[in-house]
């Protein structure tokens, strides 16, 4: 065998050796359904879903705040009671995505979904929320499975959010400095209308 062959049958090894890591590199990620607990999310996938989660439930809140008002007072009570059971309907199953989606996160980081119990935790699970959110997964195959498929759909809900959650806790807090304002303004009017009243 002469040196031109020996190069040539080099050159063949190493292209079928990465067309073999090509395949395995496809193999690795799924694109599996994201309702399910079983699987992974990568950052931009779960703020995509949690992103559609709020959209669904906006317009829910939407639907009711129009045809609530419209309703007729002899209809009124019997009504309250199914929207109220709706909403409890809802905000169960608001929380139970929520609850998928954070153990899908945490799959991806090659950890247990237990650790999705903190969410119940006040002040600690808007921690979680931001490490689930920054925390960079496993690049290859782990305990649960193989990376995930982000969709185009998924980023541009994903980066909406990260755009309008600062914003929206801006808005809040800036609501809630007002409304302390207010508290305070209200019950020093209070007290000088009490001390007035002694006074009298």
């Amino acid at each position: 065998m002469n040196k031109n062959q020996t190069t040539d049958n080099f050159k063949i090894k190493f292209k079928n050796q990465r067309l073999q890591e090509n395949n395995m590199s496809s193999q690795l990620q799924t694109n599996d359904s994201g309702f399910s607990a079983n699987g992974r999310f990568g950052r931009l996938s779960y703020l995509g879903w949690n992103m559609l989660l709020v959209v669904f439930v906006f317009i829910l809140g939407i639907i009711a705040a129009f045809f609530v008002p419209a309703l007729s007072p002899s209809t009124t009570s019997s009504s309250m009671y199914v929207f109220g059971g709706l909403f409890i309907i809802v905000y169960i199953a608001m929380i139970y995505f929520s609850f998928i989606f954070s153990i899908r996160r945490l799959h991806d980081r090659n950890q247990t979904g237990w650790l999705s119990l903190v969410m119940i935790i006040p002040f600690i699970n808007f921690l979680f929320f931001i490490y689930l959110s920054c925390a960079k997964g496993d690049e290859n195959a782990n305990n649960y499975g193989s990376p995930r498929i982000t969709q185009a759909w998924e980023k541009v809900l994903a980066w909406i959010y990260i755009i309008i959650l600062p914003l929206c806790i801006l808005a809040m807090a800036s609501s809630a400095v007002t409304a302390y304002q207010n508290y305070i303004q209200k019950s020093q009017q209070l007290q000088m209308e009490q001390m007035n009243r002694y006074a009298e």
